[in-house]
């Protein structure tokens, strides 16, 4: 008899089948790599195509990565690019600009599924995502996007270890979010501004720290971390501050809440 998570997997891989041919949003975490990896056992490389999205609001080395991953796992790779910092409406930072970068990814990936010829087009959201705040989830909706995660019920941790039970390297790797996730709703983006916080978090991961957010408040860097690494970040905390006051930061301050996804969306009110 399965367990419950074979049969989530079962299912997963029946609900491929069906699909036939796919374009998936690749990212090289956890949850499309997932995807990637089921989608390619089932239908075979030449029915899969794996698009790895440049954008400014992600880290070059994460889009690198997603190409390395990508390469090991066979998926014939599609590189493409969206400019974000362009359009309007995700320049001025409010809860709907989700919406308008999910809109800019989904066109991107429709097109190339028109120019494929391909059945559907995949992202990697899974049941957890339904009690954030999703913005994108309209967006999901008006270009059919398909979350075949969702679909078969599967959760952050049931991805996890599905992941592992599959191989995959990156079972354990936290979760990636847009760079705009650190920067409060109503303080305007610019590539300025993307760039202080990207540099500052990648200073702080150098330091071995596993998981670091720099939320950004005006010129205060608020640091959320896992509350196993605020004592390494304590004993670190001249240099980072250093770095942090190079990059114009004027304070640089430690949430003793430690590091929690979502954490913006805290001051929305419902």
């Amino acid at each position: 008899m399965m367990t419950k998570l074979q049969n989530k997997e079962f299912k997963l891989e029946m609900l491929l089948k069906e699909m036939e041919t796919v374009v998936i949003a690749f990212s090289g975490g956890v949850d499309s790599s997932l995807v990637l990896k089921k989608a390619i056992d089932v239908l075979g490389t030449n029915n899969v195509k794996a698009v790895i999205v440049k954008s400014e609001l992600f880290r070059n080395e994460e889009f690198n990565q997603a190409i390395e991953l990508g390469s090991t796992l066979n998926a014939d790779i599609v590189e493409t690019e969206i400019a974000e910092l362009k359009d309007p409406h995700i320049i001025k930072n409010t809860p709907d600009s989700w919406y308008y970068s999910k809109c800019l990814l989904y066109a991107k990936l429709e097109a190339l599924r028109k120019t494929f010829g391909f059945n559907y087009v995949l992202d990697g959201m899974i049941m957890d995502d339904i009690s954030d705040f999703r913005p994108g989830l309209k967006a999901r909706s008006e270009y059919g996007v398909r979350s075949v995660l969702q679909e078969v019920e599967l959760y952050k941790d049931e991805v996890r270890e599905l992941s592992k039970s599959n191989g995959l390297t990156v079972w354990d790797k936290p979760a990636l979010c847009s760079l705009a996730s650190r920067i409060p709703y109503g303080e305007p983006l610019s590539f300025n501004k993307v760039n202080k916080v990207n540099e500052a978090e990648k200073f702080i991961l150098d330091l071995d720290i596993n998981n670091v957010r720099v939320r950004y408040h005006d010129n205060i860097a608020r640091i959320e971390v896992d509350e196993t690494d605020i004592v390494t970040m304590i004993q670190h905390k001249d240099q980072i501050s250093l770095r942090l006051k190079e990059l114009g930061f004027d304070y640089v301050t430690i949430d003793l809440e430690g590091y929690r996804t979502g954490s913006m969306n805290e001051v929305i009110q419902s």
